[in-house]
């Protein structure tokens, strides 16, 4: 008989750490000085707070890409990621054509426009998108939105492999190496103000590129999730002009493994504190329950749709509409 109660103890034991209701949340949030990682200690900050029982721990990795496939394998429970890349993923579209297609979570929400940010100094002699062929770019680290949204930018303006020297570093290191003068320019596709390039510019006189409008026409036309977007004068220390680029929408995804429970708590918590959300980020948020649901095209969460059924909006799940 004291066997068998053992025994059972160990199941139930070995049940309940398995249990996807398990309080620890891990949330993939990209690299430091990136809006993704300030959004995600925050909101894991918010979450504590709430005194639900959620463990949020925050990861730090590649970008987008990785979160996506972390998420995919259930390293992660949470992740932000490029609303394109998101899609792509999951319909095995774009980039993923081909390969694997990365399931297993669903959407929470949109949160902000991420932009795609060109920085160089402003005593080179980089004045637009085009005098960046022959010189040695950051485009971010790899499997990160940077370096898809690099790439595609490049692309547009016909600047080919063969006509620029890119190299992948993350966001802190890439600026380093520009304030040393090491590299020339570095892409950063993130919420603005993005902190890094704020504490650069406090560092040594930058500008940002602007991208022509018949660039503009051709990443709006082959990339569904562009849409044009302008970073004000002032934005960072030294920027007396507005910039013209583009910008693509910022995801909160959660794994289908998490109860709806879980995901109907959290989402409930994000909306109920964003004006204490907002407060905290350097970028301007967009917590609104009506437009946090547009332009999302892969399934939401079941915990997330019950939240929004009792706010009176309707959103697709796997099952159709909730």
């Amino acid at each position: 008989m004291r066997n068998r109660l053992i025994i059972l103890f160990i199941m139930i034991f070995a049940l309940t750490g398995c249990s996807a209701d398990s309080s620890s949340i891990r949330l993939g949030a990209a690299g430091i000085g990136g809006a993704y990682h300030v959004f995600s200690d925050i909101l894991a900050g918010v979450v504590s707070e709430a005194d639900n029982g959620y463990d949020m721990q925050v990861k730090t990795t590649a970008g987008s890409a990785a979160n996506l496939r972390l998420l995919s394998k259930g390293y992660l429970q949470m992740a932000i990621a490029q609303n394109d890349m998101t899609n792509d993923a999951y319909y095995g579209e774009g980039n993923f054509a081909g390969g694997d297609k990365y399931r297993g979570y669903s959407a929470i929400a949109t949160l902000y426009d991420e932009a795609c940010q060109i920085v160089v100094r402003k005593d080179s002699n980089i004045k637009s998108v085009n005098d960046l062929q022959g010189k040695n770019i950051s485009i971010g680290e790899k499997e990160s939105g940077t370096e898809q949204s690099a790439k595609q930018i490049l692309q547009a303006y016909g600047l080919t492999d063969r006509l620029v020297k890119t190299v992948q570093l993350d966001y802190t290191s890439a600026a380093d190496k520009l304030k040393d003068m090491e590299i020339d320019a570095f892409f950063c596709t993130a919420g603005t103000a993005t902190t890094v390039i704020s504490e650069l510019a406090k560092q040594c006189d930058i500008e940002l590129l602007s991208l022509d409008d018949e660039s503009i026409k051709k990443l709006e036309s082959a990339y569904k999730s562009y849409n044009i977007y302008t970073i004000p004068a002032g934005t960072y220390n030294g920027q007396k002009q507005d910039v013209k680029t583009v910008a693509v929408k910022a995801l909160l995804l959660a794994s289908d493994k998490l109860s709806d429970k879980t995901v109907k708590d959290i989402t409930k918590i994000l909306f109920d504190k964003k004006e204490e959300i907002q407060l905290a980020l350097p970028v301007d948020i967009s917590l609104d329950e009506k437009t946090a649901v547009e332009g999302i095209s892969i399934p939401f969460h079941k915990g997330a749709a019950e939240y929004y059924k009792e706010c009176g909006i309707d959103v697709k799940t796997e099952k159709g509409n909730n």
